[in-house]
């Protein structure tokens, strides 16, 4: 990972219980690229905070550890301040990081795998963006001790289920499902069609399903 020195300033990991800093305003964000791309260090400070908790967010949920996510998001803004200038501005600056911070992400699996890593996923990591955790979802309300015993034996399946999703497929779930993101955001930041980012969501719901013998999920 690039030293964080070569970064304008330093970049600290958003805490655990901060919401989101929603996005600024094209034009505002506009005039701070602007400013970034002139050097200005406090521009480009100003857009890391704008930003880092989504980023990071995103992150966590891919890769699944608190301490990946830290270093890819690193990554990822280092990338950003190094390519501002050669930013097309053929989308928003959220999905521009977006799409930086998934390649990213793409490269760290690969470097570990290349290491024999082994590749786990913790449902359970708080995702700092006030909506619970996937295990949660599958949180048993009854305190019986014998439903407490199912329920944890299904965190169990549903970690294994998504530690075994291709990559591809993960994130695309993560973006849709998790984070919210609509068709053309997932295909503009992973600069694929509209028609295979429906294909990856449908595929790795797909799986997830097959793997928890769960129903089909309808579309809203």
């Amino acid at each position: 990972m690039p030293p964080a020195s070569e970064l304008p300033f330093s970049l600290p990991l958003p805490a655990e219980t901060a919401a989101e800093t929603a996005p600024s305003l094209s034009t505002a964000e506009a005039a701070l690229l602007d400013g970034a791309r002139a050097g200005s260090r406090a521009a480009f400070e100003l857009l890391v905070m704008a930003h880092q908790q989504p980023i990071y967010n995103l992150l966590l949920r891919v890769l699944g550890d608190p301490e990946d996510a830290a270093d890819v998001m690193q990554e990822t803004f280092l990338s950003a301040y190094r390519g501002a200038r050669a930013f097309r501005g053929d989308c928003d600056i959220r999905t521009w990081l977006y799409r930086i911070a998934v390649n990213r992400a793409a490269n760290h699996r690969r470097w570990w795998r290349v290491r024999r890593r082994a590749v786990t996923i913790s449902l359970d990591a708080a995702p700092q963006d006030g909506t619970p955790a996937l295990s949660e979802t599958l949180a048993a309300t009854d305190p019986d001790p014998e439903q407490q015993a199912l329920w944890r034996e299904r965190q169990a399946q549903t970690r294994a289920a998504l530690a075994t999703l291709k990559f591809d497929f993960r994130v695309a779930v993560v973006m849709r499902d998790i984070r919210g993101m609509s068709y053309e955001e997932i295909a503009a930041a992973l600069e694929i069609s509209v028609g295979t980012v429906k294909s990856r969501i449908a595929r790795g719901r797909s799986l997830l399903r097959a793997a928890l013998n769960a129903p089909p999920r309808k579309e809203p």
